[in-house]
């Protein structure tokens, strides 16, 4: 697994419920990372395994990996297989979360809303065509949104599913 694309994403903190559309999509995801080391599989010697189950009940298996930090990384997604997927799952543990992702389309743009299953904590992202994109936050989020966290490793998925949420 080589390559991939750039995934330019913006993330913030939300300090409270938002009252998301009733227009939004609901994916449930567990996902887990792998190890950094221990593994001897070069297909899956490094990154996160995701499952997403879909509201019409269908199930994604998905092995990403991303490379660098802040708003602008290099993503790496494939589909797996549920066989390939059973095997590893077990070597996430202890570094997983559990979210229900809102997917919410506003124009061009779909703003994820995730509510983690794990703490008290909401996070809204978005994933943006170019990393100086205007940006309009829609107004059902704007009551709730808080500190964004694009450029803070802290607030990453990776390092929630290894410590939980920051204290501060």
């Amino acid at each position: 697994m080589s390559g991939g694309a750039l995934e330019i994403e913006r993330v913030w903190r939300l300090t409270g419920t938002p009252a998301v559309p009733s227009r939004a999509e609901i994916w449930r995801i567990e996902q887990g990372y792998l190890p950094e080391h221990g593994i001897h599989d070069p297909e899956f010697s490094e990154g996160r395994l995701r499952r997403v189950e879909h509201p019409d009940g269908r199930v994604t298996l998905l092995h990403t990996v991303k490379r660098g930090t802040g708003v602008v990384r290099q993503e790496t997604e494939r589909q797996i297989t549920p066989t390939d997927f059973d095997r590893l799952w077990p070597l996430t543990q202890g570094r997983r979360v559990r979210k229900v992702r809102h997917r919410v389309p506003e124009g061009a743009l779909t703003w994820e809303v995730d509510q983690f299953l794990d703490w008290p904590l909401w996070m809204a992202e978005v994933e943006l065509p170019s990393e100086h994109h205007a940006l309009s936050v829609p107004v059902w989020l704007q009551p709730v949104l808080g500190l964004e966290v694009s450029t803070d490793p802290r607030w990453r998925n990776h390092a929630l599913a290894l410590h939980g949420p920051p204290s501060r």
